[in-house]
Parts: structure tokens; sequence; C-alpha cells
């Protein structure tokens, strides 16, 4: 892969990573709720599960996934469960909130977040079409695949992290504006977990 169509590749990639997902969702809830450095660890789900996907599509099976009607409405609809399921639970969570991120991330572990964070990433099967579709685009005849594939992969994944960050740095500035208003706090996560959820239902074949 040349310098330029790498270039190219890293510009298409930091723009698909910064759109507004499930995933980015996660994040901003994520920072509201536990602080930057907790969410940043948490984000180690998504990159295993997109590590995954990557592997997949590389070794030519992403083309058969992204082929199935039946094994992707069947992964977005169990993510769409799995969203809403956490939306309502926020919803109806009553005051335990916390904006304190040390103290709540007592109440919840760093492996729980990180499964959680890792579990959204999976349900998506947009995902799995967005490495089919694009990544073969950037391919040089004539190179090895895989080397390609594996560049083309970290560079989507360091930008995963990139945007994870943006996106819970913007959550954590929100926090001190919702201080002690735990109610409020459960209100907005609810709903942005739902609005993810909503996001991921809207989504189509059409990559």
């Amino acid at each position: 892969m040349t310098f330029e169509a790498w270039s190219v590749f890293l510009a298409a990639a930091v723009l698909l990573c910064l759109s507004p997902g499930a995933n980015n969702l996660m994040a901003l809830t994520n920072g509201l709720r536990y602080g930057v450095l907790a969410s940043l660890v948490a984000v180690g789900g998504r990159i295993a599960a997109f590590a995954v996907m990557i592997a997949i599509t590389a070794v030519g099976l992403g083309a058969v996934l992204a082929a199935s009607e039946l094994a992707f409405q069947v992964i977005k609809w169990a993510g769409v469960a799995y969203l809403a399921y956490l939306g309502v639970k926020a919803l109806r969570s009553r005051g335990e909130a916390s904006f304190d991120g040390e103290a709540a991330v007592k109440a919840q572990s760093l492996g729980e977040l990180a499964r959680k964070e890792f579990l959204v990433a999976v349900g998506n099967p947009k995902a799995i079409l967005i490495f089919t579709a694009i990544f073969p685009q950037f391919l040089v005849p004539g190179e090895p695949a895989l080397p390609q594939f594996a560049v083309m992969g970290a560079t989507f994944l360091v930008g995963e992290v990139f945007a994870a960050l943006v996106y819970v740095v913007s959550g954590k500035c929100f926090a001190p504006l919702l201080r002690d208003r735990a109610s409020w706090m459960n209100r907005i996560t609810g709903g942005l977990l739902l609005a993810a959820a909503g996001l991921l239902a809207a989504a189509s074949r059409r990559a």
C-alpha cells in the first residue's frame, strides 16, 4: 500500500469512526458517568470486537456474513435489544447514579464496562459491511492482501480510539452541568442508549 493510498484511507477511516453510532454514544454516556480514564479503558472491549471483525474480513468470511440477510438481521436485532435493555435500565434507575468517576466505577467494574462496549460492537453488523465494502477498495493488486489488511485494520482501530476519546471527553465536559442531578443523568444516559438502539435498528444492508 502506497503512502498516498494510506492517507486517503486514513481520512475515510477517521470520518467513519467519528460518525455518531452505537459505540460512540455509549462512549459519550460512559464519559458522563465514569470519567475519562475508566471510559477509555472500557473502549478496549470495542477495539477487541472490531479487531475480530477485521480478522474475519481478512480471511474472507466477512463477505459470506455480509451476503447473509438472516445473519445480518439476527445480529442487528440482538444488538438493538441489548442497547434498549441498557437504556430502559438506566431510565428506571433511582438516584443512585454518580458523577464522581472513581466512585461510580467502584459500583461497576472496568471489566463490566468493557464487556458492554464489546457486546454493542459485536451487535453491530454494519461494521462487517464497512470492513467488507471499504477495505478491499484500497488493496493494491499484486501485493499480499493480509499485510495490507493488517495496516488498514491497525489504522482503523487507532481511529476508533481517537473517536472514542472525542466522545468520552465530550461526555466528561457535560458532567459538571448535571452534578448532583442523578435523575437527569439517568434520563440522559437512558435516552442516549435508546437513541443508539434506534440508530442500529435503522441500519440497512447498504454500506
